[in-house]
């Protein structure tokens, strides 16, 4: 491991820490709650900002998604592609998610399952890893260290979200 890979690993950890203080001990329903017809549930918040990290990871390092190798994606039985990650979903689609009676379990077992694969492979790189292109459709083309950046922006983002919704649930 290198400085850079620690950072990194401790952004993620950080990420998994807002994620189960999050999510922990809420039912179905209260994972499922949207303040209003257009927003997010912490359900979708979560599981999007998990498939992300999880899709992402993946194409960048090559691999399969955990999603699909480790079954997930027939465990939560959603109705939406196996290759979805929640870009461009609709409200429906939030509420359909929500509607699917995913638990705070499943939730972040998924989680613990995408940050554990996301470890194993900081773990295993070099700083001059951080440097390889991984998507030369951007203009500069993006490496590595740039796309787990951006990973790790988007997923704090979302993991605030989900704690505000759940701060929001908790008020008096």
């Amino acid at each position: 491991m290198t400085a850079s890979t620690d950072l990194l690993i401790d952004a993620f950890g950080r990420i998994r820490e807002i994620v189960h203080d999050t999510v922990d001990g809420l039912s179905p329903d209260e994972l499922a709650v949207r303040v209003d017809d257009g927003a997010n549930s912490i359900a979708w918040l979560v599981w999007h900002l998990t498939r992300v990290q999880d899709d992402h990871l993946a194409d960048a390092t090559g691999t399969e998604q955990v999603w699909t190798a480790g079954k997930w994606a027939e465990r939560f039985a959603l109705p939406f592609s196996p290759r979805a990650t929640g870009y461009a979903h609709s409200a429906e689609d939030v509420a359909a998610l929500g509607g699917a009676g995913l638990t705070a379990e499943s939730l972040l077992s998924y989680h613990d399952a995408v940050h554990d694969r996301t470890v194993a492979h900081l773990g295993a790189l070099r700083d001059t890893d951080l440097g390889r292109v991984v998507d030369e459709g951007w203009s500069p083309p993006v490496t590595l260290g740039v796309r787990l950046v951006s990973v790790v922006s988007d997923d704090l983002q979302h993991a605030g979200q989900a704690a505000f919704i759940r701060g929001w649930l908790e008020r008096p």
